[in-house]
């Protein structure tokens, strides 16, 4: 594939991953360079919705600049949310993501890691991660920033940081516990996050940068919503990549000749 000189410096390869988790597989998604050698890895965590395109093409973005990026789907497929609303429930996941504890799902996360140093892996360097969550799945970015030692620096996009107060871990809570680098990015007009939230969260996380961009949405990175901004998901897009190439391993890149 062609690279533009703005797109970045790595061709790159991509597509659908099961990732072994339990005795089954989670639906995933890995963009990486198609170049020999090892390169550092970001997982990126979508939200109760599921996988979403503007989340695979970011995963493409931060490929083609020299990352493995690995997306995992944590939550219930299409099938548990069908049948969430055939008995009355809201079709997006909610109820059966609310049935599932924290610590099941960072078990999980932890499995996809264990993928990566599996001897079917190899061209992650899976000891130094990033971790990037959209919406709740931000949640579970900062659960692994505080507490497992391969995750190195977290990103969250519109992550709720309240509400979550009857859960095993707090999101909260976590912000006192990070000793890695964060960086949030939020919409001052979120309906669904208020923007004092954010700033209690920049006093509670000094390793962090928490931002508002002004005017934006819950979803303005999504290119498929209403809520979309364009200007201030470029900016995002920016920032993520240089936060991460500032603090995550270079490419290791081998000349085959």
């Amino acid at each position: 594939m062609a690279v533009l000189p703005h797109e970045g410096t790595f061709s790159i390869m991509y597509g659908t991953l099961r990732v072994p988790i339990g005795s089954g597989y989670r639906p995933g998604y890995l963009a990486r360079p198609d170049e020999a050698g090892r390169f550092p890895v970001v997982f990126a965590f979508p939200g109760v919705g599921g996988l979403k395109s503007y989340q695979k093409e970011l995963c493409r973005r931060l490929a083609r600049r020299g990352f493995a990026c690995l997306a995992v789907d944590l939550y219930p497929n299409e099938d548990t949310r069908e049948r969430g609303e055939e008995d009355g429930q809201k079709n997006d996941g909610l109820a059966a993501y609310a049935s599932q504890t924290d610590r099941a799902i960072s078990s999980d996360i932890d499995e996809a890691h264990e993928f990566l140093e599996s001897e079917d892996v190899f061209w992650a360097i899976p000891d130094r991660c990033g971790v990037l969550g959209i919406d709740v799945g931000g949640r579970f970015a900062l659960i692994a920033a505080a507490t497992r030692p391969w995750a190195r620096a977290a990103v969250v996009v519109s992550t709720p940081l309240t509400g979550d107060e009857r859960r095993e871990f707090q999101v909260a809570d976590m912000l006192n516990h990070l000793a890695v680098p964060v960086l949030g990015l939020y919409g001052s007009a979120d309906l669904l996050i208020a923007a004092e939230t954010v700033d209690a969260a920049q006093d509670r996380n000094q390793n962090g940068q928490w931002l508002l961009y002004d005017g934006a949405g819950h979803d303005f990175v999504d290119d498929s919503s209403p809520e979309y901004d364009p200007a201030a998901a470029a900016d995002a897009e920016s920032r993520i990549t240089q936060f991460f190439q500032s603090v995550l391993p270079k490419p290791e890149t081998v000349d085959l000749g």
